[in-house]
């Protein structure tokens, strides 16, 4: 599954070498074979280690660097998860580290304002203070606001069963939307990631989604279209999702999934709780639509570890 694409490009290249002869023809196609993953990024970009920063560091730089997704004088919006009112070793809610680390790099790349907001379920201030992101999106130079209910717009969605729906409208009316949402066991999607993370930036009744999110979350995530996906999977959340509280339902791979494709993002997601990605509705749906990726060996991916 690793870096399926550029083995392939790297056999090949070895093998014309062989075939024409000599130690400076073989040194000569292996460096054209460097170069061309250079400028060809994988598919998911994958990273583990100690710091949660330098493995959304890492993972960007293998997508191709975060001025791939951001010119200067962008308006960026970060979109984490800060839905509960838990700790961040409970997992309940995206690493505040992670978001702190992509608020830092879209600044570095020119970026005139990052903003990090979510609609959350429990008390927003209680749940932005504990959960810790207000504090690390600040010091990292971000504006972290509460959403402003005069700020959803019914919007439409052009989806076939999802018509229009309010939404918040800073979340899709700026230059790169960000989605940045932490890998978890969910009672009713079976697991949340990137393509559920959207319900964040909804209002209106959103508990109406809950027996149609096999074909809403696809259906929305076609429309909202992040530049970047980032999965937060430092701590997962294995069990008594979505809120969680125990630390015994915390498992920490340590790991960050980034890629374009957020179906793909949420395929690999899959795997870190010994799902196949045609376990969940919503992906396969997807995957039907066009949305996205969701054979893990027709991609490429690189995993490496972050030092």
């Amino acid at each position: 599954m690793k870096e399926r694409k550029q083995s392939t490009r790297r056999e090949f290249l070895k093998g014309v070498a062989g075939a024409m002869g000599g130690a400076a023809m073989a040194s000569s196609a292996l460096r054209a074979a460097v170069a061309d993953e250079a400028a060809d990024p994988p598919d998911l970009a994958v990273t583990h280690g100690e710091d949660p920063q330098k493995n959304v560091r890492k993972a960007i730089e293998l997508l191709g660097g975060i001025k791939r997704f951001i010119s200067r004088g962008d308006i960026v919006v970060v979109k984490p998860n800060i839905g509960w009112d838990r700790l961040p070793r409970q997992a309940a809610n995206t690493n505040p580290d992670v978001v702190a680390a992509l608020v830092a790099m879209a600044l570095e790349a020119g970026a005139k304002e990052v903003k990090v907001f979510d609609n959350s379920i429990n008390n927003a201030r209680s749940t932005y203070a504990r959960s810790g992101i207000a504090d690390a999106a600040r010091q990292a130079g971000a504006t972290v606001k509460f959403p402003d209910p005069r700020f959803f717009k019914n919007m439409n969605i052009k989806g076939e069963s999802l018509k229009r729906w309010p939404v918040y409208a800073e979340a899709v009316e700026c230059d790169c939307l960000i989605n940045v949402p932490i890998a978890k066991q969910h009672s009713m999607a079976r697991l949340t990631m990137a393509l559920k993370n959207h319900m964040g930036i909804i209002g209106g009744e959103r508990g109406d989604w809950h027996p149609q999110l096999n074909v809403y979350l696809p259906e929305f995530a076609a429309f909202a279209k992040p530049k970047l996906t980032v999965l937060d999977a430092y701590r997962i959340l294995v069990r008594h999702g979505p809120t969680g509280g125990s630390s015994r339902d915390v498992e920490m791979p340590r790991k960050c999934i980034a890629g374009v494709d957020q179906v793909a993002v949420d395929a690999f997601g899959a795997t870190l709780f010994g799902l196949k990605p045609t376990d969940l509705g919503y992906l396969v749906k997807a995957k039907e639509m066009g949305i996205g990726t969701i054979d893990l060996d027709q991609l490429a991916v690189r995993e490496l570890e972050a030092t």
